[in-house]
């Protein structure tokens, strides 16, 4: 992880949106790839997505904002370098406007759960796509506090997909983690972590 934070910390702004867009992006190209390759058609996987009112707030939304409040009030328990993921999060969203951390979390929202739910957990189960999504969360591997609660976090996404097959749902659910917390992260005070 240090080596990471260390080369997060070398590139500008600039460079870090451009390796965050090309990183989403080959994770999307992965996505259709493996979907063309493992789906017998295209519209199965197309399926997958629908907007049900109903399931977006319920399965969606409300998970999203649990997650958020559990997450706050861990960070707030916890001492700040347990939360620490080498200052990479700090620089994705700290100096980002609403809208581009609205565009980030959609991004990284969208380009996820296709891959993850709707190509490896449709594929290959609940329990590997929950998994791998936790580990591909590298930074967080030699932080256990961290690690365990992307872990909770894609199983809990994951359940949900299982609940509802719905990739619109987990797309709502990851964009309201993703979006609320780099939202806190852009204007945290020093009062809401332990130092």
């Amino acid at each position: 992880m240090t080596r990471q934070s260390e080369i997060i910390k070398s590139l500008t702004d600039q460079e870090l949106r451009k390796q965050l867009f090309f990183s989403q992006l080959l994770l999307l190209g992965v996505s259709f790839l493996l979907s063309l390759l493992l789906f017998d058609n295209m519209t199965d996987w197309f399926d997958l997505i629908q907007f049900n009112l109903y399931e977006v707030a319920y399965y969606g939304v409300l998970p999203g904002l649990i997650i958020v409040v559990i997450d706050i009030i861990l960070i707030y328990l916890f001492p700040k370098k347990y939360y620490d993921d080498g200052g990479i999060n700090d620089r994705i969203f700290k100096n980002r406007s609403i809208i581009e951390i609205f565009a980030i979390a959609l991004m990284v929202a969208v380009s996820e759960e296709l891959l993850f739910r709707g190509v490896v957990q449709t594929t290959f189960g609940y329990i590997i796509a929950s998994t791998f999504f936790a580990l591909v969360h590298i930074r967080y591997l030699r932080k256990p506090v961290l690690l365990l609660s992307v872990l909770i976090v894609s199983f809990y996404i994951g359940y949900i997909f299982v609940l509802t097959e719905n990739l619109f749902v987990t797309i709502t659910a990851h964009f309201f983690v993703d979006f609320l917390l780099g939202v806190v992260i852009r204007f945290k005070s020093e009062v809401l972590f332990n130092e």
